[in-house]
């Protein structure tokens, strides 16, 4: 078991003063049966009344307007959460029963649609073949990542929120939002259900406790074999462990994004991001 209080600023600088906006934001991690949250409290800065809901997905969703004039706006998402993953081990599962699960299960059924962002190429469709081979659904799946992985070089700048899996296995680089987009694209293409798992991730496994580490907003995938969910983080190359706390699941990052809106006001602004991660126990 693992405790970790997450602190996540970000917000927009405008070009000028903005009259209004209508923002969503999905910040907040939710209790599930691997994950306690403790405490959980969203800041919105100017002040503003918002509205709490868990949206299809089921991810946590505040959902607020401005109407004040302003120049900047400001969100500071503190929680601590107690992480508790058992270890993940291999699964007795064909290929029948994985697709018997797709026919009769709505939830099932979705991930195994492309979306415009996790469309794969087709080398990348080819080369998951080519690595699922002949084995066990749960088997292939970790062998599609663990060859996705290897393929990518993680770096910053490269690619853009709006960035396609095709655009960031063209460029060979990216940040953990491209390699699960092209993870997804390559489970889903071999016949495996697979959702887009946005979260946080604790970066040094060794962190002395109560010390502040600056972290980041993360993704991973979740991929659907032997009656249930089983996470994997593709940047890393690790299972998901008491280092990852979810946040929201969907089928790619458009469904998680942790804040967007549109607002009234002057062309141009500037997203600032902050994330500091603390071990806690």
């Amino acid at each position: 078991m693992t405790r970790l209080h997450i602190r996540h600023l970000t917000g927009y600088r405008y070009g000028g003063e903005v009259t209004a906006s209508y923002n969503e934001a999905r910040m907040l991690p939710a209790t599930d049966a691997e994950q306690l949250v403790l405490a959980a409290h969203l800041q919105i800065e100017p002040v503003s009344s918002s509205h709490a809901y868990v949206d299809y997905w089921g991810t946590r969703v505040n959902s607020f307007e401005i109407l004040t004039p302003h120049r900047e706006l400001s969100l500071t998402a503190t929680s601590t959460v107690e992480i508790r993953r058992p270890r993940q081990e291999g699964h007795d599962c064909d290929w029948e029963q994985v697709r018997r699960a797709a026919d009769v299960s709505v939830p099932v059924v979705e991930q195994l649609q492309q979306t415009t962002l996790t469309e794969p190429p087709v080398d990348v469709a080819v080369l998951a073949h080519e690595a699922a081979g002949d084995s066990v659904p749960c088997v292939a799946a970790r062998l599609v990542c663990e060859t996705i992985g290897d393929r990518m070089t993680y770096l910053p700048g490269v690619t853009g929120v709006t960035s396609t899996a095709a655009d960031a296995w063209r460029e060979g680089r990216g940040v953990c939002q491209d390699i699960t987009h092209l993870a997804l694209g390559a489970l889903r293409s071999v016949g495996l259900p697979s959702r887009y798992v946005s979260g946080y991730l604790h970066p040094d496994p060794a962190a002395p406790l109560g010390v502040p580490t600056r972290g980041e907003s993360h993704a991973w995938v979740e991929w659907y074999c032997h009656g249930g969910w089983h996470g994997y983080d593709p940047t890393n190359g690790i299972p998901v462990g008491d280092r990852h706390v979810l946040v929201g699941r969907g089928r790619d990052y458009a469904d998680v994004a942790p804040l967007r809106g549109v607002y009234a006001g002057p062309f141009g602004s500037e997203l600032f991001v902050e994330v500091e991660i603390t071990r806690e126990g």
